[in-house]
């Protein structure tokens, strides 16, 4: 039997979502609780979009969260001459073909489905071409097959089967020369030695393009996982364009790493009733068993409740140490306020959901305030709330005066005493 092997396989056109996190988390546990490898593939064929910074952040991200890769990334776009390979095989052996049609005549083909609300695919005419017209550059177009249905045996989904007439005939080459995606990504799996494919359900038709690709390669297929989307509180698929949809976006309000892997872990994951893992828990329990069908919502106050848990019950040097960074990356830096604020963290922890929590409360202890350091917390306000001045200075005034008219914020500030600005801003929290 093969050595398990997984993938995370991310393109680098943008920040990493909370649902690639997941995803990765999910194909690591498994590996390593099979005691098998975990690949990190950089699909990066996307020259116009793919950026180095995003490459970097995809690694770093997965490092803070506690994954890394058994062996060095495998980048994609150094692959591209295996796959053009596969692609000439596949026409020498008849299981694709050149499609010569235009963009003009894909686009109307594709406004009148719409038309009819139907969804596209396309009508295979360059199927069985005898005569090839000159000084067109062709695509490469897999030549699916058209009768009877595919199955795809799904260890979460079951077995899931589809027409094959709902499969279209889809391009694996451009006419610039490069890949599609369903080309490369089942070359690379293959070249990888992937035994189990685990990622979000939406792929499912993409499954079913590359395992004909398999298929008719005469390659052992692997072993497909497609685990339920994660949703947004109001039931919709979580998209990039969401507030908290990215890992930075829990970074910077001062999540910590051990506490949002635990709460991944158990959206769509169960084991017995346990809700705590530790990480060598999670690698000692996690199985695809214990996956579930229905799509899971992201809930933002269990996060907040799980990372409250994780603040008060770790070692507090740990727990400094978190900050530090935490400070250095998204506030600014403890310096000389340090010893005073490690002397009180057991204090501050236990008012805390998060570091950033932390970080402000501390200000409280200040033994004066003063316009610097009072602007600084307004400044963070501000910014931490994406509004103007007048959004924070008003509800600030209304909760220390209960008027949103009279003198201004820091006057009223400066002619209170530090702890009855404190008093009077927890009464209305």
């Amino acid at each position: 039997m093969s050595k398990v092997a997984t993938r995370f396989a991310p393109s680098p056109t943008g920040p990493l979502h909370i649902g690639g996190v997941r995803t990765a988390l999910f194909n690591w546990l498994f590996s390593k609780n099979q005691k098998g490898i975990f690949h990190l593939r950089i699909e990066d064929t996307d020259k116009e979009r793919s950026k180095n910074e995003y490459k970097q952040q995809i690694i770093q991200s997965l490092k803070w969260i506690g994954i890394k890769p058994d062996k060095e990334e495998y980048i994609q776009s150094t692959k591209l001459n295996k796959h053009v390979e596969i692609v000439k095989k596949l026409l020498e052996k008849s299981f694709a073909y050149k499609c010569y049609c235009t963009e003009k005549e894909i686009e109307e083909e594709k406004t009148r489905a719409k038309q009819k609300k139907l969804p596209y695919i396309y009508n295979r005419k360059c199927r069985d071409l005898k005569d090839t017209p000159k000084n067109i550059d062709p695509v490469i177009r897999f030549k699916s097959r058209i009768e009877g249905n595919s199955i795809l045996n799904d260890l979460v989904q079951g077995k899931v089967n589809i027409e094959n007439s709902n499969i279209e005939d889809f391009i694996i080459l451009r006419k610039d020369g490069t890949p599609t995606y369903n080309l490369s990504a089942a070359v690379d799996d293959k070249d990888m030695n992937i035994t189990h494919i685990i990622r979000g359900d939406d792929h499912k038709m993409n499954t079913f393009k590359q395992m004909q690709i398999f298929e008719r390669m005469n390659w052992k297929l692997p072993t497909y996982v497609h685990i339920p989307l994660i949703h947004t509180s109001e039931g919709k698929k979580l998209s990039k364009r969401d507030k908290a949809s990215t890992l930075d976006d829990y970074k910077k309000i001062g999540i910590m790493p051990d506490a949002l892997r635990n709460y991944l872990l158990r959206l769509g994951w169960s084991f017995q009733d346990k809700e705590i893992f530790t990480l060598e828990e999670s690698i000692k329990h996690f199985n695809i068993e214990g996956i579930g069908k229905s799509p899971s919502k992201l809930d933002m106050s269990r996060i907040l409740s799980m990372n409250e848990h994780y603040i008060k019950n770790m070692n507090e040097n740990d727990l400094f140490d978190h900050l530090i960074k935490y400070c250095e990356s998204y506030k600014d830096k403890i310096d000389n306020k340090g010893k005073k604020i490690k002397k009180s963290l057991n204090f501050l922890k236990n008012k805390a959901k998060t570091l950033e929590d932390i970080y402000n409360n501390s200000f409280e202890r200040l033994s004066n305030i003063n316009k610097e350091n009072l602007e600084k917390i307004i400044n963070d306000l501000i910014k931490n709330n994406k509004t103007n001045f007048k959004g924070v200075g008003q509800p600030l005034r209304v909760a220390l005066v209960g008027s949103k008219f009279g003198p201004g914020i820091y006057d009223i500030i400066f002619s209170l005493d530090k702890n009855e600005v404190i008093d009077r801003l927890k009464a209305v929290s």
